[in-house]
């Protein structure tokens, strides 16, 4: 027979789910009215480079142990912060804890003056002119180069039409490749809208359009999320997550214009990573030319950059030393949260270290211990 619960055990649950609506309440109405939102991005840096919007941001550490320095590529079309969230769920964070010096580039929020940058303004010109500055400021011969989504396609654009570039190593994370399975958000360019009708007033794509592309990738989800900050409204931490994560998913740039035709022609329509169909400043471009150490990560509960995105990365590089990480996870989950803390950024993290230097005075601290 079933246990019937004890009157003081039927009086806590009715106790404990007064006090959870009574925390909903208070909880609900500060979301609505947007108050005690968290504070994203906060990790310490300055900005060392600048060129249009775009900025170069060297995150302050005294606990620097390795060589060379990691410069983060991070994506054209959502903002920075996902990888710097909040204190103590942040990226940034537990690279610099693990004694790297970490730099990032940033690209602000384009407007009409950014509306002609094309791919190759960002392969051939931001980017290598951000290794630059890093190896100025740092004094390193080399950088390890990472890239994040779109910052991924854009870093082995740049390590394959340049392959005596500075770097150490490669490593890219939830990273597409094959367009041809990114879901409807690709499907419509292929099936005949063109970029032109999406631009705005600046000649730009919007973030509504890129925000919608996203959200019909699973159009269930946001009803689903509603369900579960239902569920743990009661929560402050849980709140104040969900406030941080969704407020990133919700937060996009626009997409300069040229850059989104080019993109939609050679990477969605021709797709060219897979079909080696690339080019860049009129030079044909091919990923096998990239003979760097490789990490890709990719997750296989990814929504905006489907697993099958990704899968022929791995394949595609052309070199010896290449790795794959491939975890359950969600897009954002490879970044932040539990998933991120025990695996994803330890697992970068090991790949770094084995090819990077570790300074002398760490060296003997370590021995000593």
């Amino acid at each position: 027979m079933p246990t019937v619960p004890s009157p003081q055990a039927v009086l806590d649950r009715v106790r404990r789910d007064v006090e959870r609506n009574a925390l909903r309440a208070r909880n609900g109405i500060k979301l609505v009215a947007g108050v005690d939102r968290p504070g994203v991005g906060l990790t310490p840096k300055d900005v060392v480079w600048e060129r249009g919007r775009t900025q170069l941001w060297h995150y302050r550490s005294d606990r620097v142990r390795y060589s060379p320095p990691l410069l983060i590529v991070f994506s054209l079309v959502s903002r920075s912060y996902i990888l710097d969230l909040t204190p103590g769920n942040s990226f940034i964070e537990q690279l610099l804890d693990a004694g790297f010096d970490v730099y990032m580039v940033d690209w602000g929020e384009p407007d009409e003056r950014d509306a002609q940058n094309r791919l190759e303004d960002y392969v051939d010109d931001y980017v290598p002119a951000a290794v630059e500055r890093v190896r100025e400021i740092s004094g390193a011969e080399e950088v390890n180069l990472f890239g994040y989504c779109f910052g991924g396609d854009l870093s082995l654009l740049y390590a394959a039409h340049h392959p005596d570039a500075p770097l150490r190593s490669l490593t890219v994370l939830a990273t597409p490749v094959d367009f041809t399975q990114m879901g409807p958000m690709a499907d419509v360019f292929r099936g005949g809208l063109e970029v032109d009708d999406v631009l705005d007033e600046n000649g730009n794509v919007p973030p509504r359009v890129v925000v919608q592309g996203f959200k019909t990738l699973t159009p269930t989800a946001e009803v689903t999320r509603y369900v579960t900050l239902w569920e743990r409204l009661w929560s402050d931490e849980y709140v104040s997550a969900y406030q941080a994560m969704t407020g990133w998913s919700d937060d996009h740039i626009p997409f300069p214009g040229a850059a989104a035709r080019e993109t939609v022609q050679m990477l969605v329509r021709d797709n060219g990573m897979v079909t080696d169909r690339l080019a860049v400043g009129g030079d044909r471009v091919h990923l096998s030319d990239i003979r760097l150490p490789f990490l890709t990560v990719r997750a296989d509960r990814d929504h905006i950059v489907p697993p099958d995105a990704t899968a022929p990365l791995i394949d595609l590089v052309g070199s010896e030393d290449k790795h794959e990480l491939r975890l359950n996870a969600g897009h954002m989950g490879l970044v932040v949260g539990r998933t991120a803390a025990r695996t994803t950024v330890p697992e970068i993290i090991g790949f770094l270290r084995t090819r990077s230097e570790e300074s002398a005075p760490a060296r003997a601290a370590g021995q000593e211990g």
